[in-house]
């Protein structure tokens, strides 16, 4: 399912069916700090000087508010999840299921700490993660001299989208599957994600 494309924060809130009011709501309360509003993957997203500090999205069972450094925020009230434990190291995330749960004193208080860490630099750098190529797609490369010299010309984000897709494959049929899907790709210049960008 591709992910619908909003044009301004007007269009992605007035598209919501559910949550609609609650992201008024909680908008009005970004606008009363000094961050800067804009849309990061069609989603509204709050900025401080151009970095990415806060976010607010609704989502089938719940709408919230993420905060890209929140493992910096004290949470004194124990509001904030790592919705994806395995995955995110700074982020967290604040879930309601209701207007009654928006406390906007409280809220203020998380986005003007969090501005704060933004102003003092407290940030996570992303781990660079050492590319790994698949001993299938290692062959395919070693035996076809075009296909490596297309696959050389790819960022290290992309080769190693690439790499990662035979790699998370569990069994040898799909590893060589992916392989296969994969070979016309490289060869056109074509990044695995290219049609999400």
């Amino acid at each position: 399912m591709a992910m619908k494309r909003y044009k301004s924060v007007d269009a992605y809130i007035n598209d919501q069916d559910q949550w609609k009011d609650e992201l008024i709501r909680l908008r009005e309360i970004f606008h009363t700090t000094e961050f800067e509003e804009t849309l990061k993957w069609s989603i509204p997203t709050y900025t401080i000087n151009g970095k990415n500090v806060a976010g607010m999205a609704a989502f089938k069972n719940y709408f919230g508010i993420w905060f890209f450094q929140g493992v910096f925020l004290r949470d004194e009230k124990n509001v904030l999840i790592n919705a994806q434990e395995e995955k995110t190291v700074a982020m967290r995330q604040w879930r309601f299921s209701s207007m009654d749960e928006i406390d906007e004193k409280l809220i203020k208080a998380y986005l003007a700490e969090a501005i704060q860490n933004q102003k003092d630099g407290k940030e996570v750098k992303p781990q660079k993660k050492p590319l790994v190529i698949p001993e299938q797609l290692q062959a395919a490369l070693d035996k076809d001299a075009s296909l490596s010299k297309a696959f050389e010309k790819f960022s290290l984000s992309h080769k190693r989208e690439y790499a990662d897709y035979i790699n998370e494959a569990k069994r040898e049929d799909t590893k060589q599957r992916r392989l296969e899907k994969i070979i016309p790709m490289i060869l056109e210049s074509v990044g695995l994600n290219d049609k999400y960008r």
